[in-house]
């Protein structure tokens, strides 16, 4: 077995399983500023629990889309054309949210902000379950002929186990929001949020927990049986902590259950990056889908400065801003447009007395 397309093909895995503990947790609250923020105000604490960290969460999903088209360019190819109408939608949610996140305390009236709301809400759900679906099947197979190419219609992809994984991710990080709320609010916020996680974790991770059981159970590997357990006593681990009021070992028991569930599944599939559900003589391995040695050793040495400098970087941005935040926090609301204020978006009078949007130093 090639050294290293193995070692890129676990890297590669380590730069998911990264992005959907980083970046799960605000896509969670991106759906959650609908589901569960019952004002403005709780929507500001929300959002401005992840303002500062958002974007740069969003890095690990370039990185490991880019890995997977410098490691293994058929991998990205297939996958990629397989999926391009998912794979638009996902970028299409994935912007709308990002603007956004921009725009919404632009303008100091409830019908902009809104707008806004659902733009964040509806794309966060779009990426999230985009994402489930494209990972789901990248490890159960796609309709691919010997080329690598995808048989069948725009809709070819569509499965239970893209259903499967599309909802394994929003359960996830809905939870992940959860977790991340508790540790990162005070006041009424913090309690719902436990109170929300103690309710839904056992449903809201069920289908992850199947899409790992099914991937072991289709490639017979006893190492991804013993995972499995192991996450699953990451979730048990995470539900019984949020009921103690330890926020903290809550929100990494949750990161057990993904690390667990993610190396269950990718150890599962190994060597294959992308199987065949045609045959599987053309299934896409670490093999045949890599890039030359002379490549992947570049990349390795790339690699082992940049990486490392993201980490320390993303850890400091975390410990700078690690303080709890309430309503208490967020300064008054103003007008960033005040031309736009009043024609389309009504009056001072009827942009509601409880909403108070940021406009400097906060988010929307």
């Amino acid at each position: 077995m090639e050294t290293l397309p193995t070692l890129w093909f676990v890297l590669i895995a380590v730069l998911w399983t990264g992005y959907l503990f980083l970046e799960g947790f605000d896509l969670g609250i991106g759906m959650l500023i609908k589901l569960f923020a019952r004002n403005n105000d709780e929507r500001r604490v929300l959002l401005n629990t992840v303002g500062p960290v958002w974007d740069g969460n969003e890095v690990w999903l370039i990185t490991a889309a880019g890995a997977t088209f410098a490691a293994f360019p058929l991998w990205y190819a297939s996958l990629l054309s397989a999926m391009y109408l998912p794979l638009v939608l996902v970028l299409l949610g994935l912007i709308f949210r990002a603007v956004a996140f921009e725009y919404r305390g632009k303008v100091n009236a409830h019908r902009w902000r809104n707008r806004w709301d659902w733009a964040i809400a509806v794309g966060s759900f779009v990426s999230a379950f985009g994402i489930g679906a494209a990972l789901a099947l990248t490890t159960t197979g796609l309709p691919l002929n010997a080329n690598g190419d995808r048989v069948g219609g725009p809709f070819a992809w569509f499965n239970g186990y893209a259903v499967l994984g599309g909802l394994a991710v929003v359960g996830f990080a809905l939870m992940h929001a959860a977790a991340f709320l508790m540790l990162k609010t005070d006041g009424e916020i913090r309690l719902r949020a436990r109170s929300l996680l103690r309710r839904w974790l056992p449903v809201a991770l069920l289908p992850m927990a199947i899409w790992a059981a099914a991937v072991a159970a289709q490639y017979g590997k006893a190492a991804s049986w013993l995972l499995i357990v192991l996450a699953a006593a990451g979730a048990a681990a995470a539900w019984r902590f949020a009921g103690q009021g330890r926020e903290g070992r809550s929100f990494l028991a949750m990161g057990v259950f993904l690390v667990s569930a993610s190396a269950a599944i990718f150890g599962s599939v190994f060597p294959r990056v992308l199987p065949s559900t045609l045959n599987h003589a053309w299934d896409l391995t670490i093999s045949n889908a890599s890039s030359s040695p002379y490549t992947l050793g570049l990349m390795s040495i790339v690699a082992c400065f940049g990486l490392p400098m993201v980490l320390a970087y993303q850890a400091w941005t975390y410990w700078v801003f690690r303080k709890r935040i309430s309503a208490a926090h967020l300064p008054d609301q103003h007008d960033v447009v005040p031309a736009i204020g009043t024609a389309e978006f009504g009056t001072a009078d009827n942009r509601t007395a409880d909403n108070r949007t940021a406009a400097d130093g906060t988010l929307g």
